[in-house]
């Protein structure tokens, strides 16, 4: 009788995982096929001239789940939510002054309705790459004001295309290969929510979270703040079941998941960098094993797979140089500690909201039984 995962011990589930590992099945399939699409992404993403390769490397890894129509229709949402994204952003560099309440409330704005579409809409992908598209190509033009405004929204463009491009590819060549041994599992679909109040509250934290990244930013130079506005938008993806009148507890799972995984991913890179000395080779190699370490962690189960996520994520923001002539350490940590800033800034708006929630439902059932009365 094969025993009950939760009766297993630690080093007899570390001993099953790594049994998976190497026996070849859908995991095994599903991992490698992110390695190749990220490998495709990155080489594609240098050929069109791409500037943060990284980018389109998580892209390419993000997009891969299921099989290839879905994987199709993932893609396409997610470049007319980032064509959507850069356009509004080009229009609103330059018709702006570039004051910082001016960036304030545009993040915030665009922010808070690319979160609450994700959370409710239909096409909920699509919404969410057009907040984070605007807000990281708004936050970077603050880094670099004097960049062109059209070249920046382009290259954000073409990162995405090259990790949706490679992302496909790979899917239908693995369709009429492994995957015909191998088939991939559908992701359940979430229906659409219409207008929901605890989402539009939950989205209205985020936005206020994400205006405050501006006004930091014109106190305190710090680089890569475009990780911080994408680190805010994505722990604040829950189920809106389960947000209730205060989302500080789903949010605070995925906070701890997103920081261990992004600790340890972070610290592996680190390692294989300094190990590679400069070397392509070393860098791929660890890059690979990094992808494939995160996505099993992933599709181990699902209460560690958001851990396996930001995992990959923080593998993939050290060990993918812009560019692998010029590898250096400090672009993939200020990538992280940005991570981290994101982090530091959301958590006390949630747990001021979380203090005040409990005396905002005592106050509505009082008025609900003043009125039976």
């Amino acid at each position: 009788m094969t025993p009950h995962p939760a009766d297993l011990t630690l080093t007899e589930k570390l001993h099953r995982e790594l049994r998976v590992l190497i026996t070849p099945g859908r995991r095994m399939a599903d991992e490698l096929e992110c390695v190749a699409s990220v490998l495709l992404a990155i080489v594609i993403a240098h050929l069109v001239g791409a500037q943060m390769i990284a980018w389109a490397a998580f892209s390419a890894f993000v997009l891969m789940k299921g099989p290839v129509a879905e994987t199709f229709v993932r893609g396409v949402l997610r470049m007319i939510g980032t064509l959507l994204g850069a356009t509004l952003a080009i229009w609103f560099e330059r018709l702006s002054s570039g004051a910082v309440w001016q960036n304030m409330l545009a993040v915030a704005l665009v922010g808070g309705i690319g979160l609450y579409g994700m959370l409710t809409a239909r096409r909920a992908y699509a919404f969410l790459l057009f907040g984070l598209t605007f807000l990281m190509i708004v936050l970077d033009r603050m880094e670099n004001p004097t960049i062109d405004i059209k070249a920046l929204a382009l290259t954000r463009v073409l990162e995405v295309g090259a990790g949706t491009v490679a992302c496909v590819i790979v899917s239908m060549v693995s369709t009429v290969t492994a995957r015909r041994w191998w088939p991939a599992s559908l992701t359940p679909s979430t229906p659409p929510v219409g207008w929901h109040p605890d989402a539009a509250r939950h989205a209205a934290q985020a936005a206020v979270a994400l205006s405050l990244l501006p006004l930091i930013y014109h106190f305190v130079a710090i680089r890569e703040l475009a990780q911080a506005g994408v680190t805010i938008m994505a722990v604040m993806i829950v189920p809106v079941a389960g947000i209730g009148s205060s989302g500080l507890g789903p949010v605070s799972r995925r906070l701890r998941q997103r920081a261990v995984g992004c600790l340890a991913g972070g610290v592996l890179a680190a390692a294989i960098l300094f190990a590679a000395h400069g070397s392509t080779p070393v860098l791929v190699a660890g890059t690979c094993l990094g992808i494939i370490v995160g996505r099993h962690i992933e599709n181990g189960s699902a209460r560690n797979a958001y851990l396996g996520l930001q995992f990959t994520l923080a593998v993939l923001v050290v060990l993918v140089p812009d560019d692998y002539a010029n590898v250096a350490i400090e672009p993939g940590l200020e990538r992280v500690i940005s991570v981290f800033l994101g982090m530091a800034i959301l958590v006390p708006i949630l747990a001021a909201w979380h203090l005040v929630a409990p005396a905002r439902q005592a106050a509505d059932v009082s008025e609900d039984i003043s009125a039976s009365e």
